[in-house]
């Protein structure tokens, strides 16, 4: 489960989580006795489920925060929709800085917050440099990762040694609570040379070395080099910094530059240059089969992190557009195989209907799950699109109309009820509004998808080629081997196909059951419907197949 950023926060909109206001304290607005993140956390891992948890490490809201800058604290006890709960912190460098600001008109108080919170404008009041001068961000230059997105997202100077300390120290609380993974939000916003240096070897390595990180690299680009080149592009982001002249570098000076332009800001926005340019630095083919034989993936220049795929997610007007952009793009990630994939999210759809939740039909989305649960990569999907929940409704309006007419609607309504969950996508007992739910036809087919992806490892953790098909609409042929287990998936979507090259012997589709016996290794899949898909796992010789074979209703056959 992909939860919401869960500390503290202060805005005029906060109820999303991506404006703290303390980053070392879980919002008081979750909890109540017998519900706590804690108990939240351990609920999940009694199901065999886990918890990743949405981090903002860029920037934090105008209201200051506990320690970069504690100028204002909330009082639970007054109303949460307005201003009015927002107290200053007496002897606060607001408080000392500004004592008429309660008699400001709104626009001058938000200019005093950020006056007091930046250090060009005022440095009396912030001389340890602990945000970036005031500035806006530019798309595809090096000040995106330097200026604020927005004017409720003030950015964090990342760069400076004391807030690197504050915000490992403050995460790492929720790392040894359980948590099994960060997305990390905003992270084209912060350059890779920072994080490499003095962020992700923290959560990467030593105790921390099965932790996972999968950032939000945001390139609403068609193509996979985004607009400024490989500085911001996902792909980037998945390596370690191996010229000589990023290794170990990142300079622990005080901040003491009266340009309040430190050190490190210089170099991060030199590494950008460095790499602003339309090629691709690196090339891995950690996702490729050789053939159809897998080998180990050679991660001596991975950093240990992933990101989510945005470029496949931005060209999922249709799943064709975003297969073909995938294969198009792997060679540059470190290992494409640990992208997250997704069509929607609180943010965007795909660039066809991106302020919208995803318009392109049941038949559409069903298509989409069959690629994005088969092919390379993480598949995660956004609460409700297994239901086409508020499609078509606009995703975020601000502060401009209810949350219940968005695309980020509260949709604990639709699980209401009682059901008994004996595994993923197996349950009984379903009453009430859940089982209208889970009887939905999209609904249906996840739960297929789930337990055919979870029988067959290829599809996990497979690599894959498309090197040995011909026909179709997509198709490929993954194969995972390692750790005792040697797993192939033959999968043919919206189209038949034949596949060469292959091990001779029996093949069992996952999704009716069918078998074929492939001989001089070649299988034909007949042509199938759009939305339809096959998946013939190889169950010959060695070959682990299907744990527990599929029936055509989802169902494990005895």
């Amino acid at each position: 489960m992909w939860i919401t950023p869960v500390v503290e926060n202060a805005s005029g909109y906060d109820y999303h989580g991506y404006h703290a206001l303390d980053f070392s304290k879980v919002d008081p607005r979750y909890e109540s006795s017998g519900a706590t993140y804690q108990d939240l956390i351990n609920a999940a891992h009694n199901k065999g489920m886990k918890i990743v948890q949405d981090v903002v490490w860029n920037h934090t809201g105008n209201w200051g925060e506990a320690f970069l800058c504690p100028i204002f604290k909330k009082n639970y006890s007054k109303d949460l929709s307005t201003a009015d709960c927002m107290e200053i912190i007496p002897g606060s460098e607001m408080a000392t800085g500004y004592p008429n600001y309660a008699s400001l008109p709104a626009g001058e108080q938000f200019q005093a917050r950020l006056d007091v919170m930046q250090a060009t404008k005022n440095p009396k009041y912030n001389s340890k440099g602990y945000y970036h001068d005031p500035e806006n961000a530019g798309w595809g230059q090096a000040t995106e990762q330097t200026g604020s997105i927005e004017g409720d997202c003030r950015d964090v100077n990342t760069e400076n040694q004391p807030v690197a300390d504050y915000i490992k120290e403050a995460y790492t609380q929720y790392v040894n609570m359980g948590v099994d993974a960060f997305r990390l939000d905003t992270e084209k916003h912060i350059n890779r040379w920072t994080l490499n240096s003095a962020y992700f070897p923290h959560f990467t390595g030593g105790q921390y070395k099965n932790f996972y990180i999968f950032g939000e690299v945001c390139a609403r680009w068609s193509e996979f080099i985004n607009e400024g080149g490989a500085s911001d592009s996902c792909f980037f982001y998945t390596w370690k910094e191996t010229d000589i002249k990023w290794i170990g570098n990142f300079s622990t000076t005080p901040f003491t530059d009266s340009s309040h332009n430190g050190t490190n800001i210089k170099k991060s926005m030199e590494h950008y240059g460095q790499y602003q340019e339309k090629s691709v630095p690196e090339k891995s083919t950690n996702a490729f089969l050789n053939g159809v034989t897998y080998h180990a993936p050679d991660y001596s220049k991975w950093n240990g992190t992933g990101v989510i795929d945005f470029t496949m997610h931005w060209n999922f007007e249709n799943a064709n557009k975003a297969f073909d952009t995938a294969k198009g793009e792997d060679h540059a990630f470190n290992d494409s195989t640990w992208n997250v994939t997704y069509v929607d999210s609180h943010d965007y759809s795909p660039d066809f209907c991106q302020k919208v939740r995803y318009i392109g039909g049941e038949q559409a989305w069903a298509e989409n799950m069959d690629l994005m649960w088969t092919f390379r990569g993480i598949p995660c999907i956004y609460y409700g699109s297994e239901i086409e929940f508020q499609k078509g409704a606009e995703i975020d309006v601000g502060p401009n109309a209810p949350l219940s007419k968005t695309g980020r609607a509260y949709f604990g309504d639709n699980i209401e009820g009682s059901v008994t969950a004996t595994d993923f996508g197996k349950y009984t007992g379903a009453s009430g509004a859940v089982a209208t739910t889970l009887n939905k036809p999209l609904a249906k087919h996840l739960q297929q998808l789930n337990q055919i992806r979870r029988a067959v490892p290829a599809l996990q953790k497979g690599q894959y080629t498309t090197s040995n098909v011909s026909g179709g609409n997509m198709a490929f042929t993954r194969r995972y081997t390692a750790n005792g287990v040697d797993s192939l998936a033959c999968v043919a979507i919206s189209g038949g196909a034949t596949f060469t090259g292959l091990p001779d012997g029996l093949y069992i589709d996952a999704v009716t059951g069918d078998r074929q016996t492939v001989s001089g290794g070649r299988l034909s899949v007949p042509s199938i419907g759009k939305g339809n898909m096959r998946v013939y796992v190889c169950c010959a010789g060695g070959f682990k197949g299907i744990s527990g074979k599929i029936g055509e209703n989802g169902t494990y056959l005895k």
